[in-house]
């Protein structure tokens, strides 16, 4: 059985409803994971990213904040036409500190970098990586606005905002492709911004939804099922550098789908 796809709200994009986030890729300080980890090597990378393809998943999630994680991609990756990728502009890491910065002149910069990187003329995804104050980003800055000139010119094929507040969320979702929100059974605020994105027939990609890798299996089997069958809900982000953990998600999403 076959990973389904999903649209992308009304950007013609198809991604698989479960996606592959690449945090660990390029990045073991200040990551919010339970287990301590060593990054893969390339070859390993490469191995991953080989299975990845082999279930079914074409969606990888990146950022610049994800330390080396799209250098890394880039270096591995094969058949880019094969894969949707998304990565984010607004924050930064280096030498162990985040940053913020969300001029449209950064935005810009950070895609050149991402394209270079990731070595390809074209994004499919890009959002705007929220320091959490949502709304002051869409009013007071010029990225979002940035982000859409770069669509235009078809450097970016959909743009939004990975988000961390209900109203930011809603009115991403109103100006935007694309939202991406944090949703399981334990958390449901964001539940209005998936319905109001679901009524604007726009993206909804989903982060946490296995509170970070902190669950049992019979968990993991729990919240994937829920955010999954939540109406709206386009895929799920899990970031993992364990092909056994991945194939375990996606036999559950199968079984779930098969029923």
């Amino acid at each position: 059985m076959e990973l389904e796809q999903r649209s992308l709200g009304q950007s013609g994009i198809i991604i698989s409803c479960l996606g592959l986030g690449t945090v660990k890729f390029g990045r073991n300080h200040q990551v919010k994971y339970p287990e301590k980890f060593s990054l893969p090597s390339l070859k390993e990378l490469e191995g991953i990213l080989n299975k990845t393809s082999a279930l079914g998943i074409n969606f990888l999630d990146t950022a610049p904040a994800y330390g080396s994680s799209e250098e890394r991609i880039g270096r591995v990756l094969r058949d880019r036409s094969d894969w949707i990728i998304c990565t984010k502009v607004g924050e930064e890491f280096a030498n162990g500190q985040s940053s913020f910065n969300f001029s449209g002149r950064h935005a810009q910069k950070s895609v050149e970098r991402s394209l270079k990187n990731l070595k390809t003329d074209y994004l499919d995804i890009v959002l705007v990586h929220s320091n959490g104050d949502d709304e002051a980003i869409i009013d007071n800055t010029d990225c979002l606005e940035t982000l859409a000139r770069l669509k235009e010119k078809g450097i970016i094929r959909a743009y939004g905002m990975s988000t961390k507040t209900i109203k930011g969320g809603i009115r991403a979702a109103d100006l935007t492709d694309v939202v991406m929100v944090t949703l399981n059974p334990s958390n449901k605020d964001d539940m209005p911004v998936v319905k109001n994105a679901e009524l604007k027939n726009k993206g909804v990609l989903v982060k946490k939804a296995l509170n970070s890798g902190r669950l049992s299996e019979y968990s993991i089997e729990k919240n994937l099922n829920f955010v999954l069958s939540t109406s709206g809900v386009t895929s799920i982000v899990v970031g993992t550098i364990n092909q056994k953990h991945l194939a375990t998600n996606v036999a559950i999403i199968n079984s779930a789908s098969s029923k």
